[in-house]
């Protein structure tokens, strides 16, 4: 998969037709936003960080690298890998877009999976 059919985005921006499968992988519900003015294809609740990794990190830029590095480990461990697995098999059917509420999707857990679904495997 290439990145453009893996996207990331913030789930407070309107859906596109180029979307494909809006998945959000945040934990929490995003403040203000109704479930139906989400369009979401699947909340995926057992993909995103644990809350002590989420609090930790607490979207520091300066703690991303780190923050990606723990993330990635936690994704080996169930049920997070059964939700990787899961992502995975919905990009083999097409386009994705990973939803998230925080305010920088680029350092967000969003832009780690994009990462890991568009790696060469």
């Amino acid at each position: 998969m290439t990145e453009s059919e893996v996207q990331v985005r913030r789930i407070y921006d309107a859906p596109e037709r180029s979307d494909g499968a809006r998945v959000l992988v945040d934990r929490l519900w995003p403040r203000g936003m109704s479930k139906d003015s989400a369009e979401l294809t699947e909340w995926c609740k057992d993909i995103a960080p644990s809350t002590e990794l989420r609090k930790w990190y607490a979207h520091d830029p300066e703690k991303f690298d780190e923050f990606a590095a723990r993330y990635r480990d936690e994704l080996h461990a169930s049920p997070a890998a059964e939700a990787l697995a899961h992502l995975r098999a919905l990009v083999s059917d097409g386009a994705v877009t990973l939803l998230t509420a925080a305010k920088r999707a680029d350092i967000s857990e969003a832009t780690v999976l994009q990462e890991l679904l568009t790696a060469p495997e």
